[in-house]
């Protein structure tokens, strides 16, 4: 029982985060912002950084909230 709760809670979380990165995503604060971070405009720089965020949420969203009735066993799927 406390894994399922387990699961549900970082299945709440994850999906959190999916919505504060939908959020996050329109950065309207750095479009005029010329200053240079390691020689790269901020707004670029932020964009790599909210990539690297979205492959990581990506791996755990695979990993913990795939749905289970999507994977099929081939073996028992024949019988």
């Amino acid at each position: 029982m406390v894994d399922k709760m387990k699961i549900s809670l970082i299945r709440w979380l994850l999906f959190s985060a999916l919505i504060a990165l939908f959020v996050l995503h329109k950065d309207f604060w750095f479009w005029r912002n010329p200053t240079l971070v390691i020689g790269l405009p901020v707004g670029l720089v932020y964009h790599i950084m909210f990539c690297a965020a979205v492959t990581v949420l990506m791996v755990l969203l695979v990993r913990y909230a795939w749905p289970s009735h999507l994977e099929i066993d081939e073996d028992t799927e024949d019988k």
